[in-house]
């Protein structure tokens, strides 16, 4: 009796060793074949962006956020004492209708959803509503965050703050729903700033970088990159005059970019 309890005993230990072994070992070859998948996955597409047309931009314009609405160009500015909101004229880059902000404002990116007019400030935390067509000022909002670039899905306010975060936003109260971090491959991309919903995707302006990425609304994954080097060649602007702004005609599929004090807006075409 008592060697046959040692016996059952000895197998019980061995059977647990070996089930402990066995779930090592499958922790082990998870983490391989995992890692073996983060470092060879896909790398994001590259596309060049030729030009299209070019149109007249207001040099003083500090350009913070785009919007394409209604045949025209709504654009919101920046910089203390001279950021407003505007709407202006495709064809001649003539400014048709502004608003002008409290010097204390420092305006960040626009968007446009359903009939009301979403603009950010910096470093105020505070957003402001307006009527889009008559740009009467309705209501503002806080936020704990800086603001930079906004768009949005028809449904949800996206924003950016500058680092790699991209915050979704309830448009009526203006709290966070979600956010994504976005990422090339497993490397977190910073700097996100002014920002366009096209196609399904959320189209970024890199800050200082000549290219915008296209990302995943769901996972914050880039799917692609869009080399902009040759339209507007940093050689021929200041350095500050960074590309900020990406505008979108839905109904005729068209895209339009310019930046900071640039003289000039650009129709493009993307190609791989």
């Amino acid at each position: 009796m008592p060697s046959i309890y040692r016996s059952n005993r000895i197998f019980v230990l061995q059977r647990s060793q070996s089930s402990v072994v066995s779930l090592f070992a499958t922790i082990l070859l998870a983490a391989i074949f995992g890692c073996g998948n983060a470092v060879t996955a896909k790398p994001p597409k590259i596309y060049r962006a030729s030009i299209v047309q070019t149109f007249p931009h207001d040099p003083e314009a500090f350009t913070q956020g785009l919007v394409f609405y209604n045949g025209k160009l709504l654009e919101g500015t920046g910089q203390n004492g001279r950021s407003s909101l505007r709407r202006v004229a495709l064809e001649d880059g003539r400014v048709e209708q502004i608003a002008s902000l409290d010097t204390k404002y420092f305006g960040e990116g626009i968007t446009v959803l359903g009939k009301k007019l979403y603009q950010l400030t910096w470093k105020e935390f505070t957003c402001f509503v307006y009527d889009v067509d008559s740009f009467q000022f309705e209501r503002s909002f806080s936020y704990p965050f800086e603001g930079w670039g906004i768009t949005d899905n028809e449904k949800e306010l996206i924003a950016s703050d500058g680092t790699s975060v991209i915050r979704f936003i309830d448009p009526d109260s203006f709290r966070e729903k979600r956010r994504i971090q976005v990422t090339d491959r497993d490397k977190r991309i910073k700097n996100i700033n002014e920002l366009e919903w096209i196609e399904g995707e959320i189209w970024a302006n890199i800050w200082y970088e000549d290219r915008i990425a296209r990302i995943s609304p769901e996972n914050g994954r880039v799917l692609g990159w869009i080399d902009l080097t040759n339209v507007y060649p940093m050689q021929q602007r200041d350095r500050e005059a960074v590309m900020n702004g990406i505008a979108y005609d839905a109904d005729r599929k068209r895209i339009f970019i310019t930046g900071k004090n640039w003289s000039k807006l650009f129709e493009i075409k993307i190609s791989e």
